[in-house]
């Protein structure tokens, strides 16, 4: 009996990679809560770096290196991590003045 496992190739990476961006855009579209809202950004980062890894593999390019991808998805991971300290210091701010991090009743912020 032959094993039925296929090679996996750089477009399995991509749709991995498009099934979380996907997963992340639906989040932030649905969700209220704030927190929600960041898992969503999260999650589009992540499939975006899933595919700057893939599209820098060495499988499509054999000549080269292949840490361009790497390299793209450490300076992304960088800007999330900067990104997700700001806005929990933003919601914690929030919820402190309102008791709520519906992102309804954010309304009040407009200047």
């Amino acid at each position: 009996m032959a094993p039925l496992l296929a090679e996996l190739t750089v477009s399995h990476y991509l749709m991995v990679g498009a099934v979380l961006f996907v997963a992340g855009a639906v989040c932030m579209a649905t969700k209220r809560n704030a927190l929600g809202v960041l898992m969503g950004i999260e999650l589009v980062l992540n499939g975006a770096n899933l595919n700057f890894v893939a599209f820098g593999s060495q499988y499509l390019r054999p000549e080269s290196l292949g840490l361009d991808g790497q390299l793209v998805a450490l300076f992304v991971i960088v800007l999330a991590a900067a990104e997700a300290a700001v806005a929990l210091a933003i919601a914690l701010n929030f919820y402190n003045n309102h008791t709520t991090i519906d992102v309804d009743q954010a309304d009040d912020l407009k200047g």
